[in-house]
């Protein structure tokens, strides 16, 4: 088996997750960005303290950034450099996908939504998707679906035995 084989079945360590972008967006097509991180930023993530929860994406002169998300300084980490918790972070993403991103932005009325934070071997990528906000009714309806599934699924675990 070959080093690459073995590396891509193993899971992508998750460091954060925005569980409520799926409730309010659907999710049209998703992109892995990489980050312009401070050392102090990655130690906190490596602690595991990353929120995204009122994170957003947008996109200026041809770059992506990332507003809104919290890293949380660790108090050993940084004791030399004024940490800003909210600060704006670059998105690393090729021209083709920036693009890509501006133009349904623009001309369709999409959202850029963060999704989750997790490592790639040492580096830290951000799965970004892009989104339409969904209606109160198309919420109800998500939810009713997924009740559904787990519904079904309990069903057919008891009909097994």
């Amino acid at each position: 088996m070959t080093k690459n084989a073995k590396t891509a079945d193993k899971p992508k360590p998750r460091i954060a997750e925005n569980r409520k972008a799926r409730h309010d967006y659907t999710i049209e097509d998703t992109y892995e960005a990489g980050m312009s991180l401070l050392g102090w930023e990655v130690k906190s993530l490596r602690a595991g303290r990353s929120q995204l929860k009122e994170a957003y994406v947008f996109v200026k002169n041809q770059e992506a950034f990332l507003f809104g998300a919290h890293f949380s300084p660790l108090t050993s980490a940084s004791t030399h450099v004024i940490a800003d918790p909210v600060r704006t972070r670059k998105l690393l993403l090729n021209r083709a996908e920036l693009e890509q991103l501006s133009n349904a932005v623009e001309r369709k009325g999409y959202t850029i939504v963060p999704l989750e934070l997790y490592w790639k071997g040492s580096r830290v990528k951000l799965r970004i998707g892009l989104a339409k906000g969904k209606k109160e009714h198309d919420k109800r309806e998500s939810s009713k679906d997924r009740d559904w599934e787990r519904e079904r699924g309990r069903l057919m675990k008891s009909s097994r035995r």
